[in-house]
């Protein structure tokens, strides 16, 4: 079991790191008098280096190829089971008085600037790629002390869960993306991009409260494919072995372990659709406090419609110039209202591709262009069901849309998505739906697989027959 007061030594920064400089410059030399007895002030507290209330351990090795001044880097391999050791110093009580369960929300983020401006295009491309998957994951067999751990459909990259920091945590996560995912060349883990993995913890309150923030913690991760990882580490320490002395002075030195530090919070998504956000509060960088004051990394703002897949406003014509500033800042483009800071929605759909592309150069500039005039996104499947009148009224549940064409829209095209958009449409239980099948040549029954689904022609309308069975009691489909 680990204790807070069995952590090394060099997890904590000495008096001599926090006040660099000569001894002589911190303390009067004591005079050399043997005959008098050298006592200690009374009641007078000794200085102490400042403990952070809780304290986030990720039980995997750093990179000795990480310069000095410089965030560390952890490599971890994909869908790996990782330790993250939850610490909470007892000698600060004031952070865990009141309700003893804490709240802690985990998410993988992307450390590149580049990339966070794009996060939402990102993260959809991924979905799109990995249907049913999900970029973090909670090992909840291996964790200990991890009290109701919830994974959100719509937030692929977030965790939450609830932790008493009197007791022992352990919490395993499992990352599913690598590195090379979000590079335009996927040619090797070595030119991935890096990502943050944070940790923020709250204090629960009442239900008409918002939580109360407590601690804020990251550190910087790079995913391999499995054993990736290792190569990798291993590649780096030979890399560093081979350099001179007076070089390796300039790299850190790896540690078994990576402690987060600690940061500002992750901004919460607002509530309501899109109410009016702070513009101090979205242009403001999110600045981590690491080892070095000059070493910053920041975080991009997380509006409403980041990770909610909730579909972006177009731009009112007749919108005022705080409208607009807010448009703007909802579809992160916080960099260039101050250059658009008198445009009204009507002067900004005015500007053509290539004014934007001058304003905001190219990526963002067509970027805009594209939200500015963005058109409705075009389903991969439509076809148009009819149900077929039932000859006898307890054959199925009665429908009053029966006998007219109702469109359905496929984006997943699988056998399951059409059996679950046809239950709706028929207001069947989905549950009940045992068999679906296509008539074919010759009035053949065909199975319905993702194959045949895939195979279908575009905007096809057909008639749905609905059939009772039994044993087990549902139904089948037949598309005629």
């Amino acid at each position: 079991m680990l204790f807070w007061h069995s952590q090394p030594e060099h997890l904590w920064p000495s008096p001599g790191e926090l006040y660099p400089g000569p001894p002589s410059s911190l303390l009067r030399e004591a005079l050399p008098l043997p005959y008098l007895k050298q006592e200690e002030p009374p009641n007078i507290p000794r200085a102490e280096p400042p403990c952070p209330a809780f304290q986030y351990v990720l039980c995997a090795a750093t990179s000795p190829a990480v310069k000095q001044q410089e965030e560390t880097l952890t490599y971890l391999n994909q869908g790996q089971s990782y330790e993250v050791r939850m610490l909470c110093n007892p000698k600060l009580g004031d952070a865990t008085q009141g309700p003893r369960l804490l709240k802690s929300v985990v998410r993988v983020v992307f450390h590149d600037r580049r990339l966070q401006y794009t996060e939402q295009q990102q993260l959809d491309g991924w979905r799109w790629s990995r249907p049913g998957d999900r970029i973090l994951d909670i090992d909840v067999p291996l964790s200990v002390g991890v009290i109701e751990p919830q994974v959100l459909p719509s937030q692929l990259n977030t965790v939450e869960f609830y932790w008493d920091p009197a007791k022992r945590t352990s919490l395993f996560l499992q990352v599913h993306c690598i590195s090379t995912e979000f590079t335009p060349r996927k040619k090797g883990g070595e030119k991935g991009v890096p990502f943050r993995l944070q940790i923020d913890t709250f204090k629960p309150s009442d239900k008409e409260l918002s939580p109360e923030h407590l601690h804020s913690a990251g550190c910087l991760i790079k995913v391999f494919k499995p054993k990736g990882a290792d190569r990798k580490l291993k590649t780096d320490r030979e890399k560093i072995e081979k350099q001179p002395v007076h070089e390796r002075d300039k790299y850190q030195t790896a540690c078994e372990s990576t402690v987060f530090m600690e940061c500002s919070p992750w901004p919460e998504p607002s509530s309501g659709p899109h109410p009016p956000l702070s513009p101090l509060a979205l242009t403001s960088p999110n600045s981590c406090k690491l080892l070095s004051a000059e070493r910053l990394c920041s975080s991009p703002p997380f509006a409403s419609d980041t990770l909610g897949g909730s579909p972006a406003q177009d731009l009112n014509p007749g919108a005022s110039i705080l409208e607009t500033q807010q448009w703007l800042h909802r579809h992160r483009f916080s960099n260039y209202c101050r250059s658009l800071a008198n445009f009204t929605g009507t002067d900004l759909l005015k500007l053509t591709r290539q004014d934007l592309i001058q304003i905001c150069g190219a990526a963002d500039g067509i970027r805009l262009f594209n939200t500015l005039r963005a058109r409705p996104i075009r389903h991969r499947l439509t076809l148009y069901v009819a149900q077929e009148a039932s000859r006898q009224e307890n054959e199925v549940p009665k429908n009053p849309d029966s006998g007219f064409y109702q469109e359905i829209s496929l984006d997943e095209l699988s056998a399951v998505e059409l059996m679950g958009k046809l239950a709706e449409l028929l207001d069947l239980p989905a549950n009940q739906i045992h068999r679906l099948f296509h008539q074919g040549p010759g009035g053949i029954l065909i199975l319905l697989s993702d194959q045949v689904v895939q195979n279908l022609e575009d905007e096809s309308y057909f008639v749905a027959v609905v059939k009772k069975v039994q044993n087990p009691d549902g139904y089948y489909l037949v598309l005629t």
